[in-house]
């Protein structure tokens, strides 16, 4: 395979005169804060990443947003699904967990509990949680009884009928099938625009899981096939979704592909991959990079993670290009995510 000859760019300085340009004047009170005061270090990151961002879609590029940790439990659906709504994403990476832990929210919302001296839990304190059957996510508590087991009445039945009916899916296709029902309606607990699944689903949203086994529902629907209820089969595997999004990214890239990472990990890591993939493994030279690059992460890159890996360390495994625009705003995902979407948002 012939490797590509790259040019190197002229480095693309952002002046404070020309910082003052790009302001947007006509902008709302939420967004005018953030031109106004975010001015340096992590700060100015997350300015120049949402304005990257904007850049991107004002010439017709589209953006895949990866989720990773536990962002729908952190209530993200409450910015993001407007975001989907307004077509500010067409594609979306994620984990098991934030793919029903939106959903979990949704129908079982009032019985949540939060616990904002968590840190001095002790592990009999923990159990108790346990007993309660309520499973923490840091300051988080979700009910076992009203979220999980809520679904798994309901999404068993989709499951079982796609298999009856000799059918497979997508996990993210089972989930949008639940939710356009109408069977959880009678459990809905915040406003329905405020999950970032139900607004993905109305559009049928192209999503990602890679890893999907590694959730609550994945675990479940592994019990059903060890019971013998279910055939793993029904369910579309994670070669499938990475066959899958080879063919939506050739499909969707002649204006560049933008990447949003929320976090690190799988999330992450299985859909950037699609590009070496493509041109590498598939030997397809004419696949263009990815057209910008943005990582919120609070990873340390001395550990050899993916999650800490700087964005220039991409540019060798031919994810990113020299001069693709490249961001990492080293900070909470779950204070800087809202920020970015609310200035892509004017709000």
């Amino acid at each position: 395979m012939k490797k590509r000859i790259l040019q190197t760019p002229t480095p693309h300085l952002i002046t404070f005169q020309n910082l003052k340009i790009m302001m947007n004047t006509n902008r709302q009170p939420v967004s005018e804060f953030i031109e106004k005061y975010f001015l340096h270090f992590n700060a100015a990151s997350l300015v120049d990443a949402a304005k990257g961002y904007d850049a991107q879609l004002e010439q017709g590029a589209k953006m895949l947003v990866s989720l990773a940790g536990a962002m729908s439990t952190a209530e993200i659906g409450k910015i993001f699904a407007e975001i989907i709504r307004q077509d500010k994403v067409h594609i979306i990476s994620c984990t098991g967990a934030n793919l029903e832990e939106d959903i979990m929210n949704l129908v079982a919302h009032s019985h949540y509990k939060r616990i904002p001296n968590y840190r001095d839990l002790t592990p009999k304190d923990e159990w108790d949680l346990l007993l309660k059957g309520l499973n923490r996510v840091t300051d988080t508590c979700i009910p076992e009884d009203e979220a999980f087991r809520r679904l798994q009445k309901h999404v068993f039945k989709i499951w079982k009928d796609a298999e009856d009916a000799e059918e497979r899916f997508f996990p993210h296709e089972f989930m949008y099938k639940l939710l356009l029902s109408g069977v959880l309606e009678e459990y809905y607990e915040i406003d329905i625009k405020d999950s970032w699944m139900y607004a993905a689903a109305e559009k049928n949203l192209p999503i990602v899981v890679p890893g999907w086994e590694d959730s609550t529902m994945g675990n479940i629907f592994a019990s059903y096939v060890l019971k013998g209820e279910l055939k793993a089969s029904t369910m579309k595997s994670g070669i499938e979704y990475m066959t899958f999004l080879a063919n939506w990214y050739t499909d969707n890239s002649e204006n560049g592909i933008g990447f949003f990472q929320i976090g690190g990990g799988i999330a992450g890591d299985f859909p950037i991959c699609v590009v070496p993939m493509l041109y590498q493994d598939m030997e397809r030279e004419e696949t263009p990079f990815w057209s910008y690059f943005c990582q919120i992460s609070d990873s340390t890159t001395s550990y050899g993670s993916y999650s800490g890996a700087v964005p220039n360390e991409k540019i060798t495994w031919g994810k990113l290009d020299i001069d693709t625009p490249k961001f990492i705003i080293e900070s909470d995902a779950t204070i800087v995510a809202p920020l970015i979407f609310a200035y892509l948002l004017n709000m």
